[in-house]
């Protein structure tokens, strides 16, 4: 192995802990907008759930993306 095959190894390893971390960072900003859980009427508290719900299958095919890309 040489110093340029290392160095992209470690180039890829970074940039797929980067793009994880702002892929995540990102469903979570949209899953957490709005009010607190004590402001919210009954709809909103409903919607909030739904939001969340959708955001862990966002997660999900993400993953499975990632799994087929490989």
């Amino acid at each position: 192995m040489n110093v340029e095959s290392l160095i992209r190894m470690a180039v890829n390893t970074f940039m797929r802990v980067v793009m994880r971390r702002g892929i995540n960072a990102g469903i979570d900003r949209i899953e957490r907008r709005g009010k607190p859980p004590e402001q919210m009427t009954p709809e909103e508290r409903r919607r909030a759930g739904q939001a969340r719900r959708s955001a862990q299958r966002m997660r999900q095919a993400i993953r499975m993306i990632r799994r087929f890309g490989r």
